[in-house]
């Protein structure tokens, strides 16, 4: 890794239930903030979930409480931005905790620069994606998301960051008003290209596009303390 470029350390913590996974974020951007830490991207997966950002309402959760239980989802609202959407096995979640004075980067262009990568990982595998038009942020595939972004701003520093559905089951999908846009429907790289890739492949392999993109040398890390992986 050359020297001249900014670090940011990267890790894969498996699956992880959604509140851990914040309370872990909200640890990093404490420390950034404080003038310590250090930028890390945080890959992994999460059990069900819908989460609702501070744009979401509770009527874009469709599912009664018998048919979340049946099925297993949490319900949690977040401090993100965006509205509704959901969590599960078979998708990768990424949660950069970056400074962005560190980069030299403004929201816009660090929104830009996430969809890049996501895209540039999404060419790897031959599909061929676009970001969204204005308001419609995340990566699409024939006017279908792909990958949802929803970030949190504290200062300088940004957190939370994208869901890539791999082999989703979408079906979930269904328990909510996706993003507040009922009319735009999710879909996975599985629907779209018939591959099915494990998380932790992909993100392996999505952190060496988001290294390239961000002009930033990663160093993998060991799960961080108090995130066991589960596989």
């Amino acid at each position: 890794m050359s020297r001249s470029l900014p670090r940011v350390r990267a890790s894969w913590l498996g699956s992880v239930p959604y509140r851990q996974a914040w309370d872990l974020q909200a640890g990093l951007v404490r420390e950034l903030r404080e003038g310590g830490g250090e930028d890390t991207l945080l890959l992994l997966e999460h059990p069900h979930v819908f989460t609702l950002g501070k744009a979401a309402a509770p009527e874009h959760v469709l599912w009664d409480d018998a048919e979340r239980t049946r099925r297993q989802v949490e319900v949690v609202w977040s401090d993100r931005g965006g509205e509704a959407t959901y969590h599960g096995p078979g998708q990768l979640v990424g949660y950069p905790v970056l400074d962005l004075a560190h980069l030299g980067l403004t929201i816009p262009r660090y929104l830009e620069l996430l969809e890049q990568s996501l895209i540039a990982y999404l060419g790897e595998l031959g599909i061929e994606s676009e970001a969204g038009e204005p308001g419609f942020t995340g990566v699409w595939w024939g006017g279908e998301k792909l990958a949802a972004i929803g970030i949190k701003l504290n200062r300088s520093v940004v957190s939370h960051g994208f869901a890539l559905n791999l082999t989703t089951d979408l079906s979930y999908f269904e328990g909510i008003v996706p993003c507040g846009h009922a009319e735009r429907r999710p879909t996975s790289v599985e629907a779209v290209s018939g591959l099915r890739i494990d998380a932790r492949a992909a993100a392996e392999a999505y952190a060496r596009q988001f290294g390239e993109v961000f002009g930033v040398g990663l160093e993998w890390a060991p799960a961080l303390e108090g995130t066991p992986v589960r596989r």
